[in-house]
């Protein structure tokens, strides 16, 4: 993903998890919130209960890919901070699973917009 979608500084991620709105999936939980910038940037929390580095890497590629098709595709709404989490079963979810799953929390919080 290009340098301005990325969200990467620690103050944003805890202002994310204070203030934003939560959506959960058995796979990963979403956090929004609302920026005043063009575009929208996305941000990736793997615990280390994920499993080890292999393991967490292979998580945040799978979501950093299915965020970057739809970013592509120009079907995300502009204009929001966005961090996944993700969640224990993600470790055993293929690259479908873990696609369908953002598709739905960002469905959820109204950031996919049609695309014809």
């Amino acid at each position: 993903m290009r340098r301005k979608y990325r969200l990467r500084a620690n103050t944003d991620f805890a202002r994310l998890r204070r203030e934003g709105r939560t959506l959960v999936h058995p796979l990963l939980v979403l956090s929004v919130l609302p920026n005043d910038l063009a575009h929208s940037r996305f941000g990736f929390a793997i615990a280390r209960r994920i499993g080890k580095a292999v393991a967490r890497n292979r998580v945040k590629r799978r979501m950093r890919e299915s965020v970057r098709m739809r970013l592509q595709k120009h079907e995300i709404t502009a204009g929001w901070d966005v961090v996944f989490i993700a969640r224990h079963p993600i470790r055993n979810a293929s690259f479908h699973q873990v696609d369908e799953a953002i598709g739905l929390v960002l469905r959820r919080a109204g950031l996919l917009r049609e695309v014809s």
